[in-house]
Parts: C-alpha cells; sequence; structure tokens
C-alpha cells in the first residue's frame, strides 16, 4: 500500500507542475502583451503631449499678434 500511495502522490505532483507549467505560460504571454500595451500607451501620450504643446504655442502666438 506504500509504493501505491507514493505513486498517487508523484502523479499529483506531476499533474500540479503540469498546470503550473501552463499558469506560468498565460502569464508570460500576459506579460508580454501588457508591455507591449505599455509601450503604445506611452508612444500615444507622446504624441498627444506634443499636439498639446504645438496648440499652445500657435494660441500664444495668436495673443501676441
Amino acid at each position: 500500500m506504500e509504493i501505491q500511495d507514493l505513486e498517487t502522490k508523484i502523479d499529483e505532483l506531476i499533474n500540479l507542475c503540469d498546470d503550473l507549467e501552463k499558469k506560468q505560460a498565460i502569464m508570460e504571454s500576459d506579460h508580454e502583451n501588457l508591455v507591449e500595451e505599455r509601450t503604445r500607451l506611452l508612444e500615444k501620450n507622446e504624441l498627444a503631449k506634443s499636439k498639446v504643446e504645438a496648440m499652445i504655442l500657435r494660441l500664444k502666438a495668436l495673443e501676441s499678434e
């Protein structure tokens, strides 16, 4: 009976390792996607900032005319 118990525990550990590997792969993929999204958002933010700064400069130029 002892060997059977060990085999059962080993099978459970193998299944647990498989599950953890799958979850790890999903988390790595999610992380990569989030890093890419963050990069895109930072680029969009910089573009918006540049446009707002350009508008402010144009408004100041119109004020001084």
